[in-house]
């Protein structure tokens, strides 16, 4: 067994000092070349494993991650994951180790830029990204690479920049799951409303593009006859505004009583249906975040789709802490679960576990 093999043990099978054994194990200075080999010959003949955890307490240095997210307002989606990682941080504080958030604009290619620009030159010893674009996201994700520093992805998935691994929904999947379990309660519908939020013609992430693209899958392959119709509520709007838009859309649509959304924003919908007193009407939605969960519980959102944000910001900081300090393999895709909730279900959902 590993824990039988003492340093002593080592240094008496080398011919050297346990001193010397020591700065080998450490990966310390100050050793001769033959010295380290007798140490090297013993530790393979010993079949000795070093404790990485001890050691990386012995160590005693520090460690700085830098996640990069999109800014966001209190109680939404990114909130939970920005909650998650400095949890992991408390956890694993004994090692020093602290994570610095810094904050991009969704559609502000600049904003990015410039955040994953700050994040380099502070020479970070792992960094968290939620991607922007491809081609912005690869041209920092090069410098990543070159410099040798690990990333790991989060939310969407990108597999061509290599990342050291990655956590999140399986998007594709997540959205035919979605257009089953709305169907279940849509069968009769002629037309479903999908609620969108856009800005120069694009929704905010790769996923929520490929959550559609599931979603219609499913659709053209088990409801073809029935209408998809799009309703964009501008980003950064006043309610009034989307209220005008509904509004307009429900009147001119009296056959919609089911709608869906990719985003976490599917309480705008749900707090409109509320004032409007429209109880023939219900939209499906993503996250667990309170105004949802509101919703959720007076009845105008039937349905929830969890993706355990909170855990995936604890989970993206382990695993820098596990391949960083640890010097263990981490898994290099890590798909978070796909778990509905409606109004009898939702309390009892763990957001942390742990």
């Amino acid at each position: 067994m590993n824990e039988k093999i003492r340093i002593k043990d080592i240094a008496a099978r080398a011919g050297v000092s346990v001193g010397t054994v020591d700065r080998v194990l450490h990966n310390r200075p100050n050793v001769s070349l033959p010295a380290r080999e007798k140490v090297e010959k013993a530790l393979k003949e010993m079949n000795y494993q070093p404790n990485m955890y001890a050691s990386a307490l012995a160590y005693n240095r520090s460690y700085t991650f830098y996640l990069i997210m999109p800014k966001h307002a209190s109680e939404a989606y990114w909130e939970e994951i920005e909650e998650g990682a400095n949890r992991a941080c408390e956890v694993r504080r004994d090692f020093n180790v602290d994570v610095k958030m810094l904050y991009y604009h969704r559609f502000d290619d600049e904003t990015f830029i410039k955040a994953c620009d700050d994040c380099f030159a502070e020479n970070p010893d792992g960094v968290i990204i939620v991607p922007s674009s491809l081609d912005n996201t690869r041209m920092f994700t090069d410098k990543l690479h070159e410099a040798n520093i690990p990333f790991v992805l989060l939310d969407s998935y990108m597999p061509d920049l290599k990342p050291l691994s990655f956590y999140g929904q399986d998007s594709f999947c997540s959205g035919y799951f979605a257009a089953k379990m709305l169907m279940l309660i849509a069968s009769g519908s002629t037309e479903i409303m999908v609620m969108k939020q856009m800005k120069g013609g694009r929704v905010a992430s790769k996923q929520q593009d490929n959550r559609e693209v599931g979603f219609r899958h499913y659709m053209h392959d088990h409801f073809p006859n029935v209408r998809i119709e799009e309703v964009n509520l501008p980003l950064e709007e006043e309610k009034a505004t989307y209220d005008d838009i509904l509004e307009e859309y429900f009147q001119s649509h009296p056959k919609t009583h089911h709608c869906i959304t990719f985003c976490s924003k599917a309480h705008i919908v749900g707090e409109f249906l509320l004032r409007t007193n429209r109880r023939d009407v219900q939209i499906m939605g993503y996250d667990m975040v309170k105004k949802n969960a509101k919703c959720l519980r007076e009845g105008s959102i039937s349905f929830l789709i969890a993706q355990h944000a909170y855990m995936q910001g604890y989970y993206c900081v382990e695993a820098l802490f596990s391949a960083i300090v640890l010097k263990e393999k981490v898994r290099p895709v890590n798909y978070m679960p796909i778990e509905i909730l409606n109004k009898e279900n939702v309390d009892f959902y763990q957001r942390t576990m742990i």
